[in-house]
């Protein structure tokens, strides 16, 4: 098992290109130039870490690290030149989106406690870092965001979060914890997406008359 540090920071960068690939593809389906790739990858890949960062009032990770930035750049070049050779490009859109979504639910949460957040709110947070990259993208694109579809996909990056932290409490080694709070956000949101799993939405029901 390599060290925690090395770990996080695989997972951050594998996250980070996952995610600059599932907004290279909605800026694909939406025909942009080559700087509205890039800028739709770079939102997704690092919303909701900075989102995160600023609610724990840390300095942001990726202003820190230049490579991730280059790195989702090159992603969303990358694909501006071969998204047309994918026949089904809303289908990686969300695999790519489902691997990122666990790592950084994981990851999320593994910063709030090391930042000395309570347990809740490092779950809180872990969902925060997945979902909120997505969301940004999609509001930006003029879609509706995954979190508010009946998708199960921020229900996925809580129950990998809240593993993660319930493990870490019990005193196993962040190490196993993250991969197996990890393994799970992502085998649900896989589950979801092979078998078409959904939360039950709302159906509107006849207005009453009510009495003046």
């Amino acid at each position: 098992m390599p060290s925690l540090g090395l770990l996080l920071e695989a997972l951050n960068w594998t996250g980070s290109a996952t995610f600059a690939a599932s907004g290279a593809l909605v800026a694909s389906r939406k025909q942009m130039d080559p700087v509205g790739f890039v800028l739709i990858a770079a939102t997704t890949a690092f919303g909701g870490g900075t989102v995160r960062d600023l609610l724990l009032g840390r300095p942001v990770a990726w202003l820190n690290t230049p490579g991730l930035v280059l790195m989702a750049a090159l992603v969303a070049l990358v694909l501006f030149f071969t998204a047309h050779r994918l026949e089904r490009r809303f289908t990686a859109l969300l695999w790519a989106d489902a691997v990122g979504m666990a790592v950084f639910a994981v990851s999320g949460a593994e910063a709030a406690l090391s930042a000395g957040a309570s347990p809740w709110a490092a779950i809180l947070f872990g969902m925060m870092t997945a979902t909120f990259g997505g969301a940004l993208r999609d509001v930006i694109c003029g879609e509706l965001p995954l979190i508010l579809r009946k998708e199960i996909y921020a229900t996925a990056a809580a129950a990998g979060a809240a593993l993660f932290v319930a493990l870490t409490l019990a005193g196993l080694e962040r190490g196993p914890a993250v991969l197996a709070g990890m393994a799970l956000a992502f085998a649900i949101r896989a589950a979801a997406l092979q078998r078409g799993w959904s939360l039950p939405a709302y159906k509107p029901r006849p207005g009453r008359d009510y009495p003046d």
